[in-house]
């Protein structure tokens, strides 16, 4: 039947692995659709439903080399969802001239902010707390849509919701599974690094739950859903040029890269990303942000 969004669905063991099919189901059965942000000749995006099943998250190889972005930007991208470094770039909702973010994924899963509730709501505390006392709830989610700010704003939040569960696993080990969706989703430039950061969300939680029940919890499936999994029909000639050529050519080794190489490289960075978020807060520190006027 025509005008139907297809809705696609792949698995794979590691990270690299499901990132990698969602790509390959994605460009060879997606459709053809317009976005609200391409310019004039623009190619139409390629576009679908998508559901991703990381089958075992802390598999190796974990990281994909085709992934736009190198592996300090990887790093400072988990730092910015999981720890929250620049949370404090996050502009006033009250004042129409501050042109700071619109908002950080770990703002709003961290500390979400009602204006009829006076203290911010760590989700995220809650999810630990519920499952520790309560490892097969059904309530223990996270949410980032705010209605009454989402609505009229240029780049909404992207991510929706994550939702947790657990299951007793081997020897009776606690098993952290996690569905997490996005509304929309840059299946190239963003999804992978989406997942990488998120996964590592997740592993902190584990860690929380763990704290509080007195007991180990490991890592299980992980469920990615995007109700616009896309290619930007801009990004299209260097998604064959950086990604499919490498499918191509090279093994899926070869085009991987494990987490042992990575980690010296991520702990490298960590002090440059630190120097470059540190100058940034200057800027946006608000004895400057009242010096440009805002």
């Amino acid at each position: 039947m025509k005008g139907n969004i297809p809705v696609l669905s792949v698995s794979g063991k590691s990270l690299a692995a499901a990132w990698e099919n969602s790509l390959l189901e994605l460009y060879s059965k997606g459709v053809r659709i317009q976005t609200e942000y391409d310019k004039p000749g623009d190619p139409l995006s390629v576009d679908s439903t998508m559901i991703i099943c990381i089958e075992e998250p802390q598999s190796e190889p974990r990281i994909h080399r085709a992934f736009p972005g190198g592996l300090e930007f990887l790093e400072e991208y988990r730092q910015e969802v999981v720890d929250g470094i620049k949370d404090n770039w996050i502009r006033d909702p009250n004042n129409p001239d501050d042109k700071r973010w619109e908002y950080t994924y770990h703002e709003r899963l961290f500390s979400y902010r009602i204006p009829t509730i006076p203290q911010p709501v760590d989700q995220i505390e809650y999810i630990a707390e519920k499952l520790s006392k309560k490892p097969f709830s059904r309530r223990a989610q996270a949410v980032t849509w705010k209605v009454w700010e989402d609505l009229n704003i240029y780049d909404p939040a992207c991510l929706q919701s994550i939702w947790c569960r657990i299951l007793p696993g081997e020897d009776d080990v606690w098993t952290l599974n996690m569905n997490v969706r996005f509304r929309s989703n840059d299946a190239y430039e963003a999804a992978f690094m989406n997942m990488f950061a998120i996964l590592s969300l997740q592993e902190k939680i584990a860690e929380k739950i763990s704290e509080k029940a007195g007991r180990p919890v490991g890592i299980g499936r992980y469920l990615h859903l995007a109700d616009s999994y896309h290619i930007y029909g801009s990004r299209i000639e260097d998604f064959k040029l950086r990604f499919l050529s490498q499918v191509e050519k090279r093994t899926f080794e070869e085009r991987t890269w494990t987490m042992e190489f990575a980690q010296p490289l991520f702990d490298e960075a960590k002090l440059k990303i630190a120097e470059k978020v540190k100058k940034q807060n200057e800027v946006y520190s608000p004895q400057s942000h009242r010096e440009h006027g805002g």
